[in-house]
């Protein structure tokens, strides 16, 4: 006996909705870490709910009107197929991931007893199955608290960039009207795989292999239903790479356990509390000055080991013993993301306690300006790849440290409280100018606890007033710790940075995979700028994809974001553009010579950055 048509209809539509749905990556996980885009292909899941939304019309077109509906329910379902194909799928994409974390975090055994070693020899307790047990109780306790969107339970342990980091993107989570849904969270796997020593931090690297089930669920979801809809999901397998800190000298104790409620500086009980300080010694707990700290959360996939040598800092230590680019960088991590709050929150103030009051009057023209013209900055899944102390040097009476930063967003300018449109995931590389008085000293008691008044070490709130709320003490003038002075994409950082003082090594200029990624993405974009590429250019941005060793997918995320990016990120004719110019034509001359296409590409550029006709004048700079 046949089916009835109706019946063969409800089949057609449980089947749709499942296909984008399991074509659709999950946003989920702490920190949204997972959607840092160096370049590599990723998808958002920004156009899936409507996807969705016009999969149900559909499926109630084709029962009310079949003749109409059945074809355009099956156009529809082959349309999303064929469209998640080219996008590449989530497995492929997380299988990729998951080679590239494996290489980058694989270390022999010898080099990981050598560190364990090298730890006991300083502290004959230290014991790694114990940490192991504290890193995998403190790994579910933060899945848990990010899950819940209260990060309190845990915030001792975390230092204050990386606590500031992960309310920040719950906030802006919030903001887009989602939240996290996790369940059944587990620690595969956890080895040590560095270990960095120096007189100011032990820095341990311990690489998290885990699994989790996680969706992205409306923000107006509670807990249970929350939990209920990624209990659906399939668990992912993923590795990250936790970064603990600790002066050197601290010795493991057992009766000053931070993790078992004590304080790790005089033993008494400690319940925690936004001070994060101890009421009976004062001891500020997360900064790693007397126990370990969780610094940062880096993605397998994105880990890169130690920094290379830094520009001024021997020389920057001869009148601050103490400065440390832990310290610096963490430092960075918190007003970045002080800075990306601001945005989101339309309120310049948030910066007022670590920021220039120039740059938070600019800051404040700005967004006002937007939000005059019923406009906002929009930011989805911003992700931090990476921050480097760069250079640190002197300019008249202050001490400038620049700090790169490498980050991806979905960012762009959206109507004010309208759903966000759809955007493109950027790779971004930005750098932070921070400032402060010539004299200054870094503020040690507070160790990589870098949310806090400098004189008092009391915590920073958000109020508009430039100094402490507890003793007064000026902090936006960068009398005693370093406040943001500038923020400048890589470009325009390169076209006014002086030469480093020590030539690098020719290895050190050649780009690594993610500088080769921004960098084809940014030429993908330029030639998109006038809303046309033709088959000359798309040959010759495939034949960089080749040569870079960079995925057709980059590409194409660029040319399908439209015409206006790359103008929003390099204007014409500037010292960006000639600095941007500068480096495909070095990436041109890696091998030592300069082909006929090569040359065909850089003369497109030139033209593109309004630099035509000077393209010999760059070929004979280099």
């Amino acid at each position: 006996m046949k089916a009835p048509l109706r019946w063969w209809i409800y089949r057609l539509a449980a089947f749709v909705p499942l296909l984008v749905l399991i074509a659709s990556p999950a946003l989920a996980r702490v920190g949204s870490g997972e959607n840092y885009n160096s370049g590599r292909s990723s998808s958002g899941s920004g156009d899936d709910g409507a996807l969705v939304e016009i999969a149900f019309l559909l499926i109630r077109v084709a029962i009310e009107h079949p003749c109409v509906g059945i074809p355009l329910l099956i156009l529809f379902a082959v349309g999303v197929w064929y469209w998640k194909r080219q996008e590449g799928s989530a497995s492929t994409r997380h299988a990729l991931d998951a080679a590239e974390a494996q290489r980058r975090t694989s270390v022999s055994s010898r080099d990981a007893e050598g560190w364990v070693n090298a730890l006991k020899a300083k502290d004959p307790k230290f014991d790694l199955m114990a940490f192991f047990d504290r890193t995998k109780k403190l790994f579910v306790d933060v899945q848990e608290a990010w899950f819940r969107r209260d990060l309190e339970p845990v915030r001792r342990f975390l230092s204050d960039s990386t606590f500031t980091r992960l309310g920040t993107q719950l906030k802006i989570m919030h903001a887009n009207g989602i939240r996290d849904a996790l369940a059944d969270v587990q620690v595969i796997d956890l080895q040590i795989i560095g270990l960095e020593q120096s007189q100011f931090f032990d820095s341990v690297h311990v690489r998290v292999k885990a699994s989790v089930r996680d969706d992205d669920a409306p923000n107006t979801a509670t807990d249970e239903q929350a939990r209920a809809l990624a209990q659906k999901k399939t668990p992912e397998t993923f590795t990250e790479v936790w970064t603990f800190l600790r002066r050197p000298g601290v010795q493991t104790d057992t009766s000053k356990d931070l993790a078992q409620g004590f304080c790790p500086n005089c033993g008494a009980p400690f319940s925690g509390g936004a001070a994060n300080t101890c009421e009976h010694c004062g001891a500020i707990v997360n900064s790693g000055n007397y126990d370990w700290v969780l610094a940062e959360i880096t993605q397998g996939s994105e880990y890169v080991g130690a920094n290379a040598a830094v520009d001024g800092l021997a020389k920057a230590r001869q009148r601050d013993a103490e400065l440390t680019t832990e310290v610096l960088e963490d430092r960075a991590s918190f007003i970045f993301w002080k800075w990306i709050e601001a945005q989101v929150a339309g309120d310049s103030i948030k910066l007022a306690k670590v920021a220039s009051p120039p740059f938070v009057e600019r800051l404040k023209a700005d967004l006002e300006a937007l939000s005059s013209s019923g406009r906002q900055k929009v930011f989805q899944e911003c992700a931090v790849g990476a921050v480097n102390t760069l250079s640190i040097g002197d300019a008249d009476d202050e001490e400038l440290a620049n700090i790169e930063i490498r980050w991806s967003a979905k960012t762009g300018i959206g109507p004010r409280g309208q759903k966000p449109p759809n955007l493109p995931s950027v790779p971004q590389r930005w750098v932070f100018t921070l400032a402060r008085k010539a004299g200054a000293h870094t503020p040690m008691k507070a160790g990589v606890s870098t949310a806090r008044c400098p004189n008092c070490s009391a915590p920073l709130s958000d109020n508009s007033s430039t100094s402490c709320d507890y003793c007064g003490a000026a902090l936006a003038s960068g009398e005693r710790d370093w406040v943001l002075k500038e923020v400048s994409s890589w470009e325009g950082f390169g076209a006014r940075a002086p030469a480093p003082s020590a030539p690098r090594p020719a290895s050190a200029r050649v780009p690594d995979r993610e500088e080769r990624e921004r960098l084809l993405y940014l030429m993908a974009a330029m030639a998109m700028a006038d809303g046309v590429v033709d088959p000359n250019e798309r040959k010759l941005l495939k034949m960089c994809s080749e040569r870079w060793s960079v995925p057709w997918a980059n590409v194409e995320l660029a040319l399908n974001a439209g015409p206006g990016l790359f103008d929003k990120l390099v204007s014409r004719g500037s010292v960006e553009a000639e600095t941007f110019l500068r480096e495909l034509v070095a990436m041109a001359l890696i091998d030592g010579k300069i082909d006929r296409k090569e040359r065909k590409l850089l003369e497109a550029a030139a033209g593109h950055l309004g630099l035509g006709g000077r393209l010999d004048e760059f070929l004979k700079g280099q």
